[in-house]
């Protein structure tokens, strides 16, 4: 016969009056961990107690059952049930379900009751919130009854929306939590398998990685393609948005650069439209043009409209009223708050009053164009009065060998292509060499004029080399007609200048501090020139020394190319970049160039931002960034880096020695100036059936930043 098999006796259950029972001192749980005592008092206030209380009867001295237990296991509830009575929620003598034991040790019951207790799978949270979102509870309401954040009930429910066949990868440990958050960025389940399995054949699988991919094709929110257009109109117009959850994500992704494209030409036709109804020739229209596109073009100088009498007037009453504040609160410890924003409202009103339409002469405008673009914070930038060479009027050459009436002989940008055949120097040697004698004046031989006028010119050369104050003025001059007018054949100093195009080797150059100062000062210099290229000899001879030295400095910076390109490094070239680096003491923090994400930290190696971190702040913070994973490293680095004054290689001026924590000199003042300096940290899910916020350990990172 089978041997018999003992049977299990449960340990009977029964209602204890609430009055009856008193917390044991053999609970093991010491620590506070997971939801509050208040939290769970709500909880068993909404759903009752879901978990009976392990109790053990208080014996008398002769070992008979006093009619009150003890509570080694359910602390917790103890506590939350003690807090309802408290709050008279409970009646003192309500029932409550209590498993009652008698054999073994009350601190067993309690250390086997926390250790047997089988954690729940982060993945059955995701899921489970997402039953209750598909049975009809709102986001808001599922927060509530859990006592979270609606963030991190989206955060769950987002988890949860993944393609089932990488939940089920991370279910069995295939994949991390850090990386399955990566794959929330993007609902389309095909294509989150398709980068899953692109990356079974890379090195590695970062975060990073996933969400990069996974937006590869999409366009930033803080792109300023979406700033000119507006979120709303992208979104109003059938957009997708991808939202990262997890961690910052400026906004979000925009899934259809298509129709993103197609906004903004919409929205700049519009803006042509109304630019073009001036009266220009040409219109040119696009998102971003090339820094220099209007290199080859004249720029027409007109004239600011002029104040109104009652401009002027407001004018006058605004800078009175600003100097009044000025000189007030001076000296003032505190400053009222109306007081302290008025200065900032005042110069508004100045800017927009001062900020007046320039005016053209209708007949320039006739021939001219402008560019329609956005500028780099998003703006609309618009760009009047420029010349093609093909527009350019004609020049008219007199015919000075006949008498005749004026010939015109055009080239492009009013160049003469061809000399009159009436023209001795032009036609050839046309005097008679046969030795007959003619008493009436003939033109001199071509022949002879060239011998004359190269001996002419030696000499000219060495009196020119010999007055280097004239010689400084010959070169300003040709320099001067080469880079503020188009086509100008009125210098016989044969010096050509040129004015590299690089915009296609680093987007956004346009919107630096540089660019705008060289702009803002040409414009200037341009309009103190004279209009016609005939008149600038004697433009340039009216100036003071100074003047002249500083249009000729800014001529002479415009030829500069330092640029090191792959099919053209020009090692010379740059060699002698960094000698004139050298001679003007050149530092590119103080121009304001500092290391972000986007323009170095996200685009070179871990090794390569240790190695920035090590130069500019020491092996402290290297060690306190090196466990971080590439985008949170870059990230932490940009804050640490931030008013260091650290430079990589390439804009380094030899000679200049880095130290660390110094500030850089101050930026010149532009008008308009704008400066703009990502990926952040991800925030963990909590892997326990805790029902707590959701932690961030970009915290982390950000920290470093702080500090």
């Amino acid at each position: 016969m089978p041997k018999s098999v003992a049977k299990v006796a449960l340990s009977r259950s029964r209602d204890i009056p609430f009055n009856r029972l008193v917390l044991s001192q053999a609970n093991v749980r010491r620590i506070k961990a997971g939801v509050s005592i208040e939290e769970l008092a709500e909880d068993i206030a909404r759903r009752t107690l879901l978990q009976s209380l392990t109790v053990w009867p208080i014996l008398d001295d002769k070992g008979a059952e006093t009619g009150v237990f003890e509570v080694p296991a359910g602390g917790r509830r103890f506590r939350a049930l003690e807090l309802l009575v408290k709050q008279k929620r409970l009646a003192r003598t309500a029932p409550i379900p209590c498993v009652v034991r008698t054999d073994g040790l009350a601190e067993e019951d309690s250390l086997a009751e926390n250790i047997q207790r089988a954690p729940l799978h982060p993945l059955d949270q995701f899921r489970a919130f997402l039953t209750l979102r598909e049975k009809g509870k709102s986001e808001e309401e599922i927060a509530a009854a859990f006592f979270v954040s609606v963030a991190v009930v989206r955060q769950r429910l987002r988890l949860a929306a993944v393609s089932p066949k990488l939940l089920d990868l991370y279910a069995d440990d295939g994949m991390t939590l850090e990386q399955l958050m990566g794959f929330t960025i993007n609902p389309d389940h095909a294509r989150q398998e398709q980068v899953w399995e692109a990356l079974q054949r890379s090195h590695t699988k970062e975060p990073y990685q996933i969400r990069r991919m996974l937006t590869e094709s999409a366009v930033r929110a803080c792109d300023k393609r979406v700033q000119f257009v507006g979120i709303e109109a992208y979104e109003t117009a059938g957009g997708v948005i991808l939202r990262d959850l997890f961690k910052s994500d400026d906004g979000g992704w925009l899934q259809d650069p298509g129709l993103l494209d197609r906004l903004v030409m919409e929205k700049l036709q519009r803006e042509a439209d109304s630019i073009r109804a001036e009266g220009w020739k040409w219109i040119e229209v696009a998102p971003d043009f090339p820094y220099g596109h209007t290199y080859g073009l004249r720029r027409l100088i007109g004239e600011q409209r002029r104040l109104t009498e009652e401009e002027t007037t407001a004018h006058a009453a605004l800078r009175a009223e600003f100097d009044k504040l000025e000189e007030s609160y001076a000296e003032a410890n505190e400053i009222p708050e109306e007081v302290d924003q008025r200065p900032s409202e005042i110069e508004t009103a100045l800017a927009d009053i001062e900020d007046r339409p320039t005016i053209y002469d209708p007949a320039e405008i006739a021939r001219a164009g402008a560019f329609v673009s956005i500028d780099g914070s998003g703006n609309l930038r618009i760009e009047r009065g420029y010349v093609r060479p093909e527009d350019e009027p004609p020049i008219v050459l007199p015919d000075k060998s006949m008498g005749h009436a004026d010939a015109e002989e055009t080239a492009p940008g009013g160049a003469s292509s061809v000399a009159p055949e009436s023209d001795p120097v032009a036609a050839g040697d046309t005097a008679s060499d046969s030795g007959d004698e003619d008493d009436g004046v003939r033109p001199i031989p071509d022949r002879l004029v060239t011998e004359l006028t190269a001996h002419r010119t030696l000499a000219l050369r060495n009196a020119v080399a010999n007055d280097p104050d004239v010689a400084f003025l010959a070169a300003l001059h040709a320099l001067c007609l080469k880079l503020f007018y188009r086509y100008a054949l009125d210098s016989c100093v044969e010096i050509e200048p040129k004015s590299a195009l690089f915009g296609a080797q680093a987007p956004g150059l346009a919107d630096t501090v540089s660019a705008k100062a060289i702009d803002k000062r040409h414009a200037a210099w341009a309009a103190q020139l004279p209009r016609e290229p005939s008149a600038l000899w004697d433009a340039l001879l009216a100036f003071d020394h100074d003047s002249r030295q500083g249009l000729f400095a800014h001529c002479v910076g415009l030829t500069i190319n330092a640029v090191s390109e792959t099919y053209n490094r020009r090692p010379k070239a740059i060699a002698h970049a960094d000698r004139l680096a050298q001679a003007v003491a050149l530092d590119m923090a103080a121009v304001g160039w500092q290391p972000t994400v986007d323009n170095y930290l996200g685009r070179v190696t871990k090794g390569r931002i240790v190695e920035a971190l090590r130069e500019a702040t020491g092996e402290s913070a290297v060690e306190r960034i090196r466990p971080l994973k590439k985008a949170e490293m870059a990230k932490a680095a940009e804050g640490l880096l931030t008013g260091t004054c650290w430079l990589p290689e390439p804009l380094r001026t030899p000679g200049q020695f880095f130290t660390p924590g110094v500030e850089p000199a101050p930026l010149p003042e532009v008008e308009g100036e704008t400066q703009s300096a990502q990926d952040g940290g991800e925030p963990a899910i909590e892997e326990s059936g805790s029902s707590e916020e959701a932690s961030e350990p970009s915290a982390a990172a950000a920290a470093l930043a702080a500090e």
